[in-house]
């Protein structure tokens, strides 16, 4: 073993401590570990920031505009709520939500889909009477299996592509990983659809923030366009829509108030005084195409594109205390909204432009970017926690999924590289006005493209120094004289032990050159051994912290620690069995 070698383990073996002692954030630890390598000459001056530069970064940075775009439009929610029958069971709900989620994995970033569902899952555990724990853990397992079925679903599949490319000249297609992919993702399902029973029923310990403001209903006024689909339909039609988190108080009709009983029908001009969430409201106003009250707003004689909407608290100093929105006039002279008010404790019976505003009063503006702050100031109101508030914001429905089906498309029949078809569907998403342009940057993770960037020097380091052949040959030397099966399977459970403690693009960066001459030292073909690090990369399901779906569900579904290994070590054990016998029939290895 040569110096520059043993420098390389020590480098890599420092990294994989500091990243399970989890004292610091997985990019801090990346980038040390980066500068550590450069220090002692395993990484050149010159390849130091060459990962900056890898299609791995572009297609994960570009995946998390698109799939932010996705979810932004409400056009997921749309669909489900306007087709989907009722459904009772929590096995055919769980079930949906499953599949739903795994498909999504497939053709956009695992989190993403899971982000987009997860307020159905809320839905369904309200309608079921069942606690949302059972969800949304199958969830995230469910979004890490529908990542296996294609090239982009996942980053491990990306990068054991592109490794795959570097040593043989061709690299994995879109859907080469399809076959095997398909296969766990049933197998995986179907277990879940009945091991969920393994999970303890959890509550959340503490209510956050958001939660606490989540309880809050807001009163708005909304009136039927005329060419708003719910036009002669009685009420009832339009209550669906908020799936029993919007009621309403009554329906103005020019200078009469009906009763809002559910079966009186609805015309166009009507204005409905509604209160509920802001998620419900939202929902219930852009399916039903209902126009919020205020002005179409304007700036300069132009129609102001970049509306946001803001909640703010009325201080006991605000100007606004003791007055009307009616008195204020603010769209004429502020440029700004007053759609939904929040009164705890008290129901809002007057119409919104008549209602004497108080302290304490939770307003809900909306107006351009440069507008809303300036009336905060102005006004000496208080903003609340930072949450994006969609109501009142205009969104294009279907172009997110036209942009990203051309995506797809172009990147499944080979006319472009992913990387070049993602990275123009994000920025298409941009240019349509699918996603702002003050939206784009929160939306891209910056800590996992920070690390990824970081990473790709250090772990190539093993290749260019040979410790990674020198790793294969120890391997098969473990493993001289098993049979095929034997040393996949070996392949396949080292990656799977080492993913829990690094991101899952990092532990293929780490493992994928080691299988390859693995592979290579045992006189295999390495396609069947690459596929197995990726899967077992992209199977974490025995920790919080292994893969960001895992964590995202950890908060709201009140899971502790032991909770994942509960369910993910019986299904880590589903897919070593289905695993093995698939890919060696699907990637033979000689």
């Amino acid at each position: 073993m040569t110096t520059e070698q043993i420098l390389a383990f020590a480098v890599i073996a420092g990294m994989m401590i500091a990243f399970m002692w989890d004292r610091f954030r997985y990019d801090v630890v990346a980038c040390s570990a980066l500068l550590v390598a450069v220090a002692v000459g395993v990484v050149p001056f010159d390849k130091a920031f060459s990962g900056f530069s890898d299609d791995i970064v572009i297609i994960v940075g570009s995946a998390l505009i698109v799939s932010s775009a996705v979810a932004r439009s409400g056009i997921v929610d749309f669909i489900i709520k306007r087709y989907l029958p009722e459904m009772r069971s929590k096995g055919l709900q769980l079930a949906f939500l499953m599949v739903t989620v795994a498909v999504m994995s497939a053709f956009i970033k695992n989190i993403g889909a899971l982000a987009i569902m997860m307020p159905v899952a809320f839905q369904f555990a309200r309608k079921s009477g069942s606690p949302v724990s059972f969800y949304l853990m199958p969830m995230a397992f469910s979004a890490l299996l529908g990542g296996l079925m294609t090239q982009i679903g996942t980053s491990p599949n990306i990068v054991v592509s592109r490794l795959r490319e570097e040593m043989t000249g061709q690299s994995f297609s879109m859907f080469d990983f399809t076959p095997v992919g398909l296969a766990l993702t049933v197998v995986g399902i179907l277990f879940l659809t009945v091991g969920y029973r393994l999970l303890p029923v959890r509550a959340k310990q503490q209510a956050s923030v958001e939660d606490i403001l989540d309880q809050a209903s807001y009163t708005a006024e909304a009136t039927l366009s005329p060419d708003s689909v719910l036009v002669d339909k009685p009420l009832r039609e339009l209550l669906r829509l908020g799936d029993g988190d919007v009621i309403a108080r009554t329906i103005l009709r020019g200078p009469r108030r009906i009763s809002p009983f559910p079966d009186v029908t609805l015309k166009a001009g009507d204005t409905v005084m509604l209160e509920g969430s802001p998620e419900g409201l939202d929902r219930m106003v852009s399916q039903a195409n209902l126009i919020l009250s205020g002005k179409p707003l304007t700036d300069k004689g132009e129609k102001v594109v970049d509306l946001i909407s803001m909640e703010a608290v009325i201080s006991n100093d605000s100007h606004l205390n003791g007055m009307s929105a009616r008195e204020l006039a603010l769209s004429y002279t502020r440029g700004v909204n007053l759609i939904a008010v929040s009164r705890r404790g008290q129901r809002v019976s007057e119409r919104l432009s008549d209602l004497t505003l108080k302290a304490g009063d939770v307003l809900l503006l909306q107006g351009s970017r440069k507008n809303v702050p300036l009336m905060l100031q102005e006004f000496s109101l208080l903003p609340l926690a930072q949450r994006e508030i969609l109501l009142g914001v205009k969104r294009r429905a279907f172009m997110p999924l036209i942009v990203l089906a051309a995506a797809m498309i172009a990147a499944g029949s080979g006319l472009v590289p992913v990387s070049v078809a993602f990275f123009a569907a994000a920025f298409l998403m941009i240019v349509v006005g699918a996603i702002p342009l003050t939206e784009v940057y929160k939306s891209v993770d910056g800590p996992i493209l920070v690390m990824l960037a970081a990473l790709i020097p250090v772990s190539d380091s093993l290749r260019t120094t040979g410790a990674s052949e020198l790793i294969a040959h120890w391997l098969g030397s473990v493993a001289h004289g098993l049979p095929p099966f034997a040393a996949l399977g070996m392949i396949l459970l080292t990656a799977m032990a080492v993913t829990p403690f690094l991101n899952n693009a990092a532990t293929v960066l780490v493992m994928a050159p080691i299988a390859a001459g693995f592979a290579t030292t045992l006189g295999f073909r390495p396609e069947a051994f690459l596929m197995a690090v990726a899967i077992g990369a992209g199977c974490d399901f025995l920790t919080p912290i292994g893969h960001q779906c895992n964590t995202l569900v950890m908060g709201p579904g009140g899971y502790r620690f032991s909770d994942y290994p509960r369910l993910g070590l019986p299904l880590s054990f589903i897919i070593v069995i289905v695993s093995i016998p698939m890919l060696l029939y699907v990637w033979p290895v000689s």
